[in-house]
This record gives C-alpha cells, sequence and structure tokens, in this order.
C-alpha cells in the first residue's frame, strides 16, 4: 500500500493534515539581527536573523505538530494510529463493495494517504524530535501502522477487488495513463507481498516485514552510536579531539577532515571496531530479507528490490557499475598517486595511504591549488545568502518564490525550526517546506528529505498541497556572526532542496505517486541536478555575498571553487561504487559465500584499491543499506541521468525559464506517476536505456557511511 522513509539521505513516501495558510512574509516580529549587511531579501534576512520569543513553551497550552491538534503531546499519536486504524477498516470495506473503475483507484489512494498521514509524520518525529516521549510514542505508531500496511498487502478480498479492475481490459484502456499506473503499482505491492501465496505463507510474509522493520530500526540505532575507548590506549596529545567521558574517551564518527594524521587513524580504527550485537543484527537483517524475496517468488532480494526501477535487474546494475569502475580505473589511479604524494609531502615518515586519509589529503590539494581555504569562501556563504540564491534560481527559473511564515505555537518542534511557504507567481501556493537546519543534541548527522504530506486532489476538487522537512546540521549562529557555510554545506543545502521541490511540483492526482514516491534510481535525480547549479559560476555569482559588506565573492574566487570541484573527483566516485557493489553482494545470492566482514574486504581491494584495516567493519555503520537496501547504485544512476539534463537544458544558460518549465512540466510534476525512462526520453528527446546511459558525468558527491 505504501513505502515509508526519507530521502537524501533519501527517502520518501508521507503525509499528515495542517492547517490552512498563516499569511506570508510575516517573519520579522520572531527575529533579531546581528551585525549583518541590511540588503537581504526578506527570505535572505530570515535566514540570517536569530530566532527570538518563540519558544517550545512546555508549559502552557500549545497546537500540535505540523498543526495536527492531536500531536500536542506524545500520547496524540496513539489517537491518530487509532483514528487512521478506524477509517482504514472503513475504506477497506469501501474498496471492496465497489464496482471495478477508476473509484477502484481512487478509494486504495486514500487508504493510503490515510495511513501515510500518520506513518510517515511518525517516522521524521521518531529520529528528530528533541523529547524522548514523543520518539518513543513516534516509534510504536511506526511499527503498528506498517504492521497494518503488511497485513493489507497480503489481504486477499482487497486484492480481488483491484485484480477485477486490472483483469477487465476494456475497462483498463478506458482509464488516464496516470490511474492506469497506479492501479498497476498498487497491484505490484500485493505481489511482492505475497499475495499469490497461501493463508500460511501470507501469515509469513507479514511476521517477517514486521520482523524486517524492526531489525531496520535497531541497525539505524546501532550505526549511529559512538564507540569508546579506555583514554589510556590514546596518545595523550591527541585525545582533546574526541569527547572525554570518565576513564573513557567517545567517539562518535570518522573525523575525516582532522589534519592530525593519528587522529584520523585512532577515529577510524575505534568508531569502525565491529560491535558484535550491530554485526548479528546485519546477518539477521539481510538473512530474513532473503527470505522473504525467496517466500514470494525472487530469487534474490535485489531482484524484488529491483522490480519497477529504471535498471530493473542487478545484473544491469552490476554491469553498469563494472562498467563505471572499468572507466574510472585509469583517473583514479592517478588521483591516488596525487594523493599519495601530498602524504608523502606532508608526512614522510608515514606515506602509505590508507582508508582514513583520501578525503582530508585531497582537500589539502584542493586549496593548495585553487587557494579554496574554507575559512576564506564561509563569509560568502551565509545561511541567508545560500537562501536568498535558491530564491533568486526557483524565481527566475520556475516562478516559484519563498516566503517566511511564523509558526503556530506547538507547530514545531525546536525553536530553530523555520517554515518556508512556497508561492508561485500565477498559481499561488505551492506547499509548505520547514527547514530543520542546525545542529543538536541527539539529531542525526545525516543530511535528509522527509515527505510529511504528499499532494493529491481531493474528492472536493481542492488540491491537498505537500509539506516536507529538510533536515541539515548546519552550526549555530555566533554573538557576531549568523551560519556561515562552507562550500560543502551550501552543496548539500541545493541537493536536499532539489529533493524539495520535487515534491513542491509534483502536481499528481494520487498521493502514491507524488513528488519523491518514483523510483529510487529516479529520486535523486532533481537533486543531484541541483549541485550542477550550486556548482556553476553564474549561479554563485547571484548570492554569495560578504555577511558583513554585501561584497559579492570575487569571479576568481567562484571560478577557482567551481574547478576545485574536479580534484580527486574520480577517487570520490570510485568510493561510490564500492559502496554500491558492496551493496548488490549483501543482497544478491543467499547464503553469503562468507562473513558480510570478508565480502566488504574483498569488494574494498577489488573496487576501491585501498587496504582493508584489520579488525574494522564499516558495513556496520552503513545506515543506507535500510533505506537503499540493494538500491544504493542509484546515486551514480541518477547522475548520470542529471548530468545529461544539465548538458542538453541548462548549460548554456542555468537560468532558461523555457527548459526550467518544460522540466517541471514534463518530469517534476509526475512524481511516480510516468515511468521514469518515459520522462527523460520525453524531454531530452532521446532514448533512454540503462545500458546506454553515458559515463561522461561529474563524480557523484561524496557520502558518508551514516
Amino acid at each position: 500500500m505504501l513505502c515509508v522513509g526519507k530521502l537524501g539521505g533519501l527517502g520518501a513516501r508521507a503525509a499528515v493534515l495542517l492547517p490552512g495558510r498563516a499569511g506570508l512574509g510575516g517573519f520579522g516580529a520572531g527575529l533579531r539581527a546581528r551585525g549583518v549587511s541590511t540588503s537581504w531579501s526578506p527570505v535572505g534576512a530570515a535566514f540570517n536573523a536569530k530566532p527570538q520569543g518563540r519558544r517550545l513553551d512546555l508549559f502552557g497550552e500549545r497546537g500540535g505538530l505540523f498543526g495536527v491538534p492531536e500531536l500536542s503531546a506524545p500520547e496524540g499519536f496513539r489517537v491518530a494510529q487509532e483514528q487512521a486504524l478506524r477509517k482504514t477498516d472503513v475504506l477497506v470495506a469501501r474498496a471492496c463493495a465497489t464496482p471495478p473503475g477508476p473509484q477502484t483507484v481512487l478509494i486504495f489512494d486514500e487508504l493510503s494517504d490515510t495511513l501515510c498521514k500518520v506513518a510517515d509524520l511518525a517516522d521524521f518525529v521518531k529520529i528528530a524530535h528533541p523529547e524522548p516521549a514523543f520518539r518513543e510514542a513516534a516509534e510504536e505508531a511506526c511499527r503498528s501502522i506498517g504492521t497494518m500496511v503488511e497485513k493489507l498487502n497480503t489481504n486477499v478480498e482487497l486484492y480481488q477487488s483491484l485484480q477485477k479492475l486490472l483483469a477487465d481490459e476494456k475497462l483498463m484502456d478506458s482509464l488516464d495513463p496516470e490511474t492506469r499506473r497506479v492501479a498497476e503499482l498498487f497491484m505490484f505491492d500485493f505481489e511482492i507481498s505475497g499475495i499469490h501465496l497461501d493463508k500460511e505463507k501470507r501469515k509469513r510474509a507479514v511476521d517477517l516485514n514486521v520482523k524486517i522493520l524492526d531489525l531496520s530500526s535497531t541497525f539505524l540505532m546501532g550505526a549511529n552510536l559512538p564507540n569508546k575507548i579506555e583514554k589510556h590506549l590514546l596518545p595523550e596529545h591527541i585525545r582533546q579531539n574526541f569527547t572525554l567521558t570518565g576513564d573513557h574517551v567517545m567517539i562518535d564518527g570518522l573525523h575525516a577532515e582532522a589534519p592530525d594524521d593519528l587522529v584520523r587513524e585512532a577515529a577510524y580504527k575505534v568508531f569502525l571496531y565491529p560491535n558484535a550485537g550491530q554485526l548479528r543484527c546485519l546477518e539477521e537483517l539481510l538473512s530474513s530479507r532473503d527470505l522473504l524475496a525467496k517466500l514470494v517468488g525472487y530469487s534474490t532480494y535485489a531482484h524484488r528490490a529491483l522490480q519497477g526501477t529504471i535498471a530493473k535487474t542487478p545484473e544491469t546494475v552490476m554491469e553498469f557499475l563494472e562498467k563505471l569502475s572499468d572507466k574510472l580505473l585509469e583517473r583514479t589511479t592517478k588521483d591516488f598517486e596525487m594523493i599519495r604524494g601530498m602524504k608523502m609531502k606532508l608526512n614522510p615518515h608515514n606515506s602509505e595511504l590508507m582508508p582514513w586519509d583520501p578525503a582530508y589529503y585531497s582537500g589539502v590539494i584542493r586549496a593548495e591549488r585553487y587557494n579554496i581555504e574554507p575559512s576564506l569562501y564561509c563569509p560568502f556563504f551565509s545561511l541567508g545568502a545560500c537562501m536568498e540564491g535558491l530564491n533568486i534560481l526557483f524565481s527566475r527559473l520556475l516562478g516559484i518564490s519563498f516566503h517566511v511564515e511564523q509558526p503556530a505555537k506547538g507547530e514545531v518542534w525546536c525553536e530553530d525550526v523555520r517554515k518556508l511557504a512556497v508561492v508561485h507567481e500565477s498559481e499561488g501556493l505551492l506547499g509548505y517546506i520547514y527547514c530543520d537546519f542546525f545542529q543538536r543534541a541527539d539529531k542525526p548527522h545525516q543530511d535528509c528529505h522527509f515527505t510529511i504530506r504528499g499532494g493529491r486532489l481531493k474528492e472536493d476538487g481542492d488540491y491537498q498541497l505537500p509539506v516536507v522537512v529538510l533536515m541539515l546540521n548546519l552550526p549555530h549562529s555566533s554573538r557576531n556572526s549568523p551560519t556561515l557555510l562552507t562550500p560543502g554545506m551550501m552543496e548539500n543545502l541545493f541537493h536536499e532542496m532539489g529533493h524539495a521541490m520535487h515534491s513542491m511540483l509534483g502536481r499528481t492526482r494520487y498521493q502514491h505517486v507524488t513528488g519523491t514516491r518514483c523510483p529510487t534510481d529516479f529520486a535523486e535525480v532533481p537533486s543531484i541536478l541541483m549541485e550542477y547549479f550550486a556548482n556553476d559560476y553564474r549561479v554563485v555569482n547571484q548570492f554569495a555575498r560578504h555577511y558583513q559588506t554585501g561584497q559579492s565573492m570575487p569571479k576568481h574566487m567562484v571560478s577557482r571553487l567551481c574547478e576545485s570541484k574536479k580534484v580527486c573527483a574520480a577517487a570520490d566516485m570510485q568510493l561510490q561504487v564500492f559502496y554500491a557493489i558492496l551493496d548488490q553482494i549483501y543482497h544478491g545470492k543467499h547464503p553469503l559465500r562468507r562473513s558480510t566482514t570478508d565480502i566488504l574486504k574483498e569488494t574494498q581491494e577489488k573496487f576501491y584499491g585501498l587496504p582493508y584495516v584489520p579488525n574494522t567493519a564499516w558495513q556496520l555503520r552503513f545506515s543506507h543499506l535500510v533505506g537503499y537496501g540493494a538500491k544504493y547504485y542509484s546515486y551514480l544512476m541518477s547522475r548520470a541521468v542529471a548530468s545529461m539534463v544539465w548538458k542538453e537544458c541548462f548549460l548554456r544558460d542555468p537560468f532558461n525559464r523555457a527548459a526550467g518549465d518544460r522540466y517541471r512540466r514534463e518530469m517534476l510534476a509526475h512524481g511516480g506517476g510516468r515511468e521514469p525512462g518515459l520522462m527523460v526520453q520525453a524531454y531530452l528527446h532521446i532514448r533512454c536505456e540503462f545500458q546506454s546511459i553515458g559515463l561522461d558525468f561529474l563524480p557523484a558527491r561524496k557520502l558518508e557511511p551514516n
């Protein structure tokens, strides 16, 4: 019936009710400006100001999260899920009693929307809300709704009501293409859930799905937990780089940008030291996925997962990845030689290139060759400037602008969350984006897009406006300056905003296929395309201004920054190939011929080239195995498609309004309601076949394992 998740991290099938629009542009009253340039637009000024006077107000009456009245307290999740389950029963009965026709698809979509209004909102709250009680209540709601979804996907009577429609060729031919595709997608959900099995096996499929949900949640939690080591085991001079707790040092990440080789080495070896419980969880997750796939008729989980994608089969994915790896080999070798040379220059006593080295030394090379020290660039990339840049780009390209609104009391989960109304120059309000941009305790380190409510055409003729959250991990502003972004942070912001605009601009009749609810290897195309805009000097010149003086970034600085992205690009992409191939092997033929760690070692040395480090288990931090199981290749595939779109449509003029409107009309507006290959074909006027997509594209941005 639906999928639950996030993007950018990826993500996203979701929904929830929101109150009416509260008036545009009301940002001024709750913000306090600091010593910054006063020439920003309202959006730029709002994001360069510090929130004031709108606290969470834990004591006093407050409204519900996202305007949902029930969610003013954690207990509201139980109320919301019970309401959804009662409505589900009514809709199931109606679907089973309705004669086959287009109304059948509308009822199925309303059923999906009803469950998504709770499940996908809860999917966000369970990881992002600062209050444990809200997180726990949301976790329980996810489990409850997820269990119901699996039961519905094996409900024979419900399945038969849809089957009657699909079996009537004349009736199917009378449906419009989107309705026909949505009907087929719902049927596909039934089929991969084992609807064709006998009663006992259907129950087994439901049990396996529920088990997989629980294992996925446990694995995600474990992937982000820090590791600790007795402090006397670390040299005294590097301990201050980590968190000290009594006699132990806590290490919560790879510290890949640390200039001290020993700090990076210690972080790598400690953070990636294998945890026996996490290892068992991964093995059980992979085994359960394989059992489910075989139970419902697939030879591997990858074959099941890739049904409905552009690639269609794991064989095609591996062909693509191996071809790409071969193409990269010579360039990757040169990159590693260059990185090794820089390490030898700076550390001649320890010049062997290790997995903790490339991120740091490639940055040194970029800084040295192009003088792109982040501290030189950050003053030009205030958060307000970057948001203003996005506003300018979308205004010129799509006729869209951002307006900052003051959220109601209790509507947001943290005082620094900003609410944006997305408004088209002639169509009016398109939807809302909640910007959860800043670091806080217990917040996941991933940059993600979550769909909170999907768009759809309601029975009364109104359009249900989409609502999303963009979650980043930016530093807070200081006493003297607004939040300043590194070039990499700026690019990530553009990437995630690409997901948000995909959601805002989707105008499908059915929420089941709205916005980012499309095949995973197409869902990243709009976000990766935004990276091309973020790396084009004509776009950057529009907004990169010093936060104090308002001075534009000198053109030579912009050019150097854009050129620097090409340094060590092949090595970065080769790392993504390694991740993607590892994902394919883990979800391929079972039982696995070796342990997950042995497979990691073998795959790393074959498809990345740097040695495996004994007593490490990077796969236990690879959280994308949950959301992207067998589909991690999607980043690379989507980059290939995005590259074609950029070169054909925007390279000559990144502000081409005609190309922007056509991009919206022929690609973004359809969400998952049209076959991705057909959308690309219509937009680019070329035949889009997976095996024939060219490999002449810029490298994927680096993605951390968590």
